[in-house]
């Protein structure tokens, strides 16, 4: 059994971001068209009319300020509301493929890797833009590395679940390092027309070097200490996008092949669950609460990590303890947690206890603690 470390971390980011005030705009001027054309009906009770969006309830409602997309211009179109992305040929990289290696070449570089030093690719990730052949496939021959990979999806969750599946594979000597990616183009399967939700996401991708201790020569390091995941069924977070819609034509295009939430719901079943998960965790490897000088959560609505670490720590935690990169690059799905961590990790002492947490969809919870080297 080999000890493992995280030894590098990487992050692309789109080069286009929307501001609130951009979105807004963009929303109502949707609403009012709407509105307009549907007049008649609207008076007569036969549909509902659309309440425009602010920058006030946004930022009241998550903390989001801006993100980053991989198209402005799609997205702010009143008349089409989705990022366009042409299909590339067969034989051109994929977006997902592009935007894993933009992060994976960064993690790489941290870490004083080349490919020839990574026997596995795991692309984790909650947006997978096909079936098959795996993207980790893809990333694995971009990249000119040998051995395996494969994709997986555990929804926000999916980088934590991914480290601990990197890991193991590690531990047990089936790999001397393991490459895992999250790219993320979110605003896919966003509705930019539904008020409730259409400022959460923006595009990302992130990727961690995983390897054997005794191999590792990064000024980067950190000693897994241990991982520990949860998974309970709820419906309050889904999208019921996919292959079998073509076989039931009654629900292509409804609302539900896109994200959809229950969000106080999430906000009541989830947040207890975290802090509960993370508390026993610690407690499982003799480690105080007090002891933990970060805390990496998933990037999904401010209030509810505000929540989480006050429900840990007993107080407001700072924000030293709790960066929030929530505010510039919105929820970015299984990549949020990853950037907190890569963008606040440098100014950590040798030996600080540190953990990385996401949850999500499923519900799906990880915990990952992490003690820098």
């Amino acid at each position: 059994m080999h000890n493992v470390v995280i030894s590098g971390t990487g992050l692309y980011t789109p080069a286009n971001s929307i501001s609130n005030e951009e979105l807004v705009q963009s929303f109502n001027t949707y609403v009012a068209q709407f509105n307009a054309d549907n007049a008649d009906a609207i008076a007569r009770g036969e549909v509902q009319a659309l309440t425009e969006s602010s920058v006030a309830f946004i930022e009241k409602a998550s903390g989001i300020k801006s993100r980053f997309v991989m198209d402005k211009e799609g997205i702010l179109d009143p008349q089409r509301m989705a990022p366009r992305l042409p299909e590339r040929s067969n034989d051109e990289w994929s977006v997902l493929c592009q935007m894993a290696i933009g992060a994976a070449e960064q993690a790489l570089q941290r870490a004083g890797k080349t490919a020839a030093d990574i026997d596995g690719v795991i692309v984790a990730c909650s947006n997978l833009q096909r079936a098959y052949p795996a993207i980790a496939i893809e990333v694995q021959e971009a990249l000119g590395i040998q051995g395996f990979g494969f994709d997986m999806n555990v929804a926000c969750s999916s980088a934590t679940f991914g480290i601990q599946t990197a890991a193991n594979s590690v531990q047990l000597g089936q790999a001397r390092a393991v490459l895992m990616v999250n790219p993320e183009v979110c605003t896919g399967h966003l509705n930019f027309r539904d008020r409730d939700s259409h400022f959460i996401f923006g595009d990302a991708a992130t990727a961690v070097i995983i390897e054997r201790a005794d191999l590792a020569t990064s000024r980067y390091q950190f000693d897994i200490v241990s991982t520990k995941l949860l998974t309970k069924f709820s419906n309050n977070i889904r999208n019921n996008f996919g292959f079998l819609n073509r076989a039931a034509e009654e629900g292509i295009g409804a609302r539900d092949k896109l994200f959809v939430q229950e969000g106080r719901k999430v906000f009541r079943d989830v947040c207890p669950m975290v802090a509960e998960l993370v508390a026993t965790h610690l407690e499982e490897n003799q480690l105080n609460v007090s002891d933990v000088k970060r805390f990496w959560l998933h990037q999904a609505n401010l209030s509810m990590n505000h929540l989480i670490v006050k429900k840990l720590l007993g107080r407001d935690a700072t924000e030293q303890e709790a960066p929030v990169i929530l505010d510039t690059y919105a929820n970015t799905s299984s990549a949020g947690s990853v950037i907190a961590f890569h963008k606040n990790q440098d100014d950590l002492a040798a030996g600080s206890l540190a953990v990385l947490s996401s949850f999500g969809a499923g519900y799906s919870i990880g915990s990952v603690l992490l003690r820098k080297l």
